[in-house]
């Protein structure tokens, strides 16, 4: 899969999961594990089946290798559906995880030594300010929303801001995870379908201690009624709709983490977080159109600081431009080999 094709299979994939998912969240807020335990089963048995054929291919990157990775993509995928539980709205959730470009360029400058111009360190502000007044627009809200409901201020108050602590440690983790993986690639060579397959399956293990939420959950989705839209479908009138939502953001999660991981290896972390930026955009503005979510004039002016800085940080047609010519590059050599 080339550059220029992973990119819109990034875009079908991941906005498709965010809508389901947020169909999801929105009947079961505290649903996120079940979510997250049956992407990780369905990607695991995928690359079991076609990547490790069965268990008869060897790996070639070091499993050590990846049980780094193992670690800190469980912890990033549990902290961000965890975040759902504390007054944490989809919108939110996006436009923080929108500052993922700030933390890749204070990973890399940490890790890598990279510096970077003027131009990119005045996005970067753009996009600190950005997600700034958005996060404090929905801390007025969800502040508001506690007042309302619960004699007890500081309850609501307390939730969102654990909700978007969490969100930050998960930020800067899913930063270090990128940068980590981009040095092994350079390291092993770009191995994206073993990485997919090794990285989920070795996380299983890890859902044991979600078991009682997963078992509650499953109780739940098994009582909610039937989908309308689906009535007159033989063998699909009968399901529970929860259950098919999550059908559905599963195939739709795995076709977006499958693009992504291609993306990473013809692409700089930086840049495959700068295209996952974008995404998020057209997921989000699906989402305060569909759902209505709040957004008040606070959040329009955020999201425009946070999109502009990003497009400001990268001359991203450049970018991709380059990614495809090399790949094309690539196969034509790859061809002229085989015909000599």
């Amino acid at each position: 899969m080339g550059p220029g094709v992973a990119m819109v299979v990034v875009f079908l994939g991941c906005c498709s999961a965010a809508v389901f998912l947020e169909l999801l969240v929105t009947e079961e807020p505290r649903s996120g594990y079940i979510i997250t335990c049956a992407q990780f089963l369905f990607i695991s048995l995928e690359g079991f089946i076609f990547t490790a054929r069965l268990g008869t291919r060897p790996n070639i990157i070091p499993i050590k290798e990846y049980l780094v990775m193992v670690v800190l993509f469980f912890i990033i995928n549990v902290i961000n559906n965890l975040a759902f539980r504390f007054h944490i709205s989809m919108p939110l959730h996006m436009i923080f995880r929108c500052g993922g470009l700030v933390a890749n360029l204070v990973v890399c400058w940490l890790v890598l030594g990279r510096r970077y111009s003027l131009v990119k360190c005045v996005s970067v502000i753009m996009i600190t300010l950005g997600t700034f007044l958005t996060t404090l627009a929905s801390a007025n809200l969800s502040e508001e929303s506690g007042d309302s409901e619960s004699t007890n201020e500081e309850v609501g108050l307390a939730g969102y801001v654990t909700g978007v602590t969490l969100l930050t440690v998960a930020l800067f983790m899913s930063a270090r995870l990128g940068v980590y993986q981009e040095v092994l690639y350079t390291t092993y060579g770009k191995h994206a379908r073993e990485a997919l397959f090794y990285i989920h399956v070795l996380s299983l293990p890890g859902f044991l201690l979600t078991y009682p939420s997963i078992a509650e959950h499953v109780v739940k989705f098994n009582r909610s009624p039937p989908l309308e839209a689906v009535a007159a479908v033989p063998g699909l009138a009968t399901i529970p709709k929860l259950w098919l939502f999550l059908a559905a953001n599963i195939l739709a999660q795995y076709t977006c983490i499958s693009s992504v991981f291609s993306l990473t290896t013809h692409c700089s972390s930086l840049t495959v977080t700068l295209i996952l930026t974008l995404r998020k955009f057209v997921s989000l503005m699906f989402s305060v159109v569909y759902f209505q979510n709040p957004f008040t004039s606070w959040h329009w002016l955020g999201t425009g600081l946070v999109f502009g800085g990003t497009l400001l940080f990268s001359d991203l047609p450049a970018k991709l431009r380059d990614a495809q010519a090399s790949w094309v590059t690539t196969q034509e050599r790859d061809t002229k080999a085989k015909t000599d």
